[in-house]
């Protein structure tokens, strides 16, 4: 066999074997896009309507993959590290799931910090004389969001038939908070014991406004250790940018070598251990 032959069967090999690869990274990355695909759109749909929201999970999930090239593709050419791209290609990835975290935290926070005046408001109606539905009726008109919200769906699950203690039950896993727990529990006990309901929720609203105190001011009080935990955190990656733009050659052996990358991974590791740390020591349980 000639050098030509064996030349042109070589680049043959070549030419099947790089297709072929090729065919199976994009058959593995279309199937792979899928399926996220299919769990973000899924979740996200999940998550909206928790928050009565009614929004085409395929737009968000279209905004997010753009949202993700967008960030990847400016971090590449600002810094010129594929390394870096990459990363905060994974972390914009992440950044919905961090919004639904911190926006259900806030709404819960919300809902309990309504609960007090509206148990008040509930005890008054009872007093006046009216039932219960009639009271919640009146409630849901005169509050907010989110706790107008709950409570709606709540007197609508039970004009389709669904009872007083199912309704609370679906509440209270909607809203999973030891408040909310404490108010089911009570207004279980007061309706089937057949004691004085507007008094239970009386005293429940003045014990929950008494936790909301006590909790407002252990957030108070640890508002400074968070704070420092931002600081602690934050303050590497400034100075690693501030470095960058004045050393950019010594910089570019963090960027753009094995050791540098190393040096980045088990940065981030303890950054996120340090705020971890920090955040269990400030997390004070009531």
């Amino acid at each position: 066999m000639s050098s030509d032959t064996t030349l042109i069967f070589l680049t043959v090999v070549f030419a099947v074997s790089a297709a072929l690869l090729t065919w199976f990274v994009i058959d593995m990355g279309t199937g792979t896009l899928a399926r996220y695909r299919a769990t973000f759109t899924a979740r996200a749909k999940f998550q909206a309507q928790e928050f009565f929201l009614f929004i085409d999970p395929r737009k968000l999930f279209a905004a997010n993959i753009a949202l993700m090239a967008l960030g990847g593709a400016l971090v590449w050419t600002t810094t010129g590290s594929a390394l870096i791209a990459l990363v905060v290609f994974a972390a914009l990835a992440l950044t919905p799931r961090w919004i639904y975290r911190w926006m259900r935290a806030r709404r819960l926070l919300a809902f309990e910090e309504q609960l007090p005046d509206a148990l008040m408001m509930l005890s008054g109606g009872m007093r006046a004389g009216v039932g219960l539905s009639s009271a919640i009726q009146q409630l849901v008109k005169e509050a907010q969001p989110p706790l107008s919200q709950e409570f709606t769906l709540m007197l609508r699950e039970q004009r389709l038939g669904v009872t007083l203690e199912q309704a609370l039950a679906n509440l209270n896993r909607r809203i999973p908070t030891q408040t909310t727990t404490l108010v089911v529990s009570a207004m279980r006990i007061a309706t089937e014991t057949g004691g004085s309901l507007a008094e239970t929720l009386e005293r429940t609203a003045h014990t929950i406004r008494s936790r909301l105190q006590m909790e407002g001011k252990i957030r108070a009080l640890t508002a400074q250790g968070k704070l420092q935990a931002w600081v602690v955190g934050l303050l590497p990656m400034v100075l690693m940018l501030v470095l960058n733009k004045m050393e950019p050659e010594a910089m570019s052996l963090l960027w753009n070598t094995r050791m540098g990358w190393a040096t980045l991974v088990v940065i981030a590791f303890l950054e996120i251990m340090g705020i971890h740390v920090i955040r269990k020591i400030i997390a004070i349980d009531v």
